[in-house]
């Protein structure tokens, strides 16, 4: 009896499991179909890390201090940098080298925003002779206060969006617990005169 107990359930196993004509309809129109072609590659974008920024600003302005020139204290910091800064950079180093007057020379870096500030600076200091190594550190500090700043700010918002949930989970025991007895309690007597 036994024995019959178990083909029965090695039977019905067998049935529940076993893949069914459909499925083999769906793989033989599989093999016919012709491949589905491959979907283009998302590019990541290169998020900055502003704190890799503010110590390659900070770099610099060691370079600077250090007596490196400009060209070779930019070339030495771009590998520090996302490409989106690197780039102009180490084109205004390029044309420096070259021989280009130096103001002409950072125009490239005048259209990243984020260069720009540098890149008036260094400029100015082509003309003037201003100290650059004092505002890579200005620029430093600034980046590093913009990134604290939007971390808080992130910090706040997710104490916020974590308020719907758990208020959301505790109202209904606070409508069980604390307003249906109250509720309850004085529907009972008004009940009961009536």
């Amino acid at each position: 009896m036994t024995g019959i107990a178990a083909a029965l359930v090695l039977l019905a196993g067998a049935v529940l499991f076993a893949p069914g004509p459909v499925d083999a309809a769906r793989r033989l129109l599989a093999l016919h179909r012709p491949p589905t072609p491959p979907r283009p590659a998302r590019r990541r974008t290169e998020r900055p890390d502003p704190w890799r920024e503010a110590g390659a600003w900070d770099e610099l302005a060691a370079c600077l201090r250090a007596g490196l020139s400009l060209d070779h204290a930019v070339r030495a910091i771009a590998v520090s940098l996302p490409d989106a800064m690197a780039g102009p950079l180490t084109r205004v180093a390029d044309l420096v080298a070259l021989g280009a007057d130096p103001a002409d020379a950072w125009v490239p870096a005048l259209e990243e925003p984020a260069t720009a500030r540098l890149a008036r600076a260094a400029r100015r200091s082509a003309r003037s002779g201003a100290a650059v190594a004092d505002v890579a550190v200005t620029v430093a500090a600034d980046v590093r206060a913009e990134a604290t700043e939007a971390v808080a700010a992130r910090a706040e918002r997710a104490g916020v969006l974590v308020a719907g949930p758990l208020g959301l989970c505790f109202l209904p025991a606070f409508l069980a617990l604390g307003i249906a007895p109250v509720v309850i309690g004085l529907a009972g007597p008004l009940l009961e005169r009536t």
